[in-house]
């Protein structure tokens, strides 16, 4: 066995796997948002680049910061 395989199976997958979904499910609900979205602060094209890029961060910058409010 090599040392990339060892190194999965002494991972605690039970801790890991949530804050894996969560940060797919952020990603995903961002990147529908901002492509379906009329107008961002900023260029859509950055915050595209900042929801992929940045992991978890990133979508919750784009809730905070890119997110035009309406009304």
């Amino acid at each position: 066995m090599n040392e990339f395989q060892e190194a999965l199976q002494s991972i605690n997958w039970g801790l890991i796997a949530p804050v894996i979904l969560i940060q797919l499910l952020l990603i995903v609900v961002a990147l529908v948002d901002v492509i379906r979205i009329k107008e961002t602060k900023g260029p859509k094209w950055v915050w595209l680049l900042i929801i992929l890029f940045v992991n978890i961060i990133g979508p919750i910058l784009y809730f905070i910061f890119g997110r035009r409010q309406n009304g």
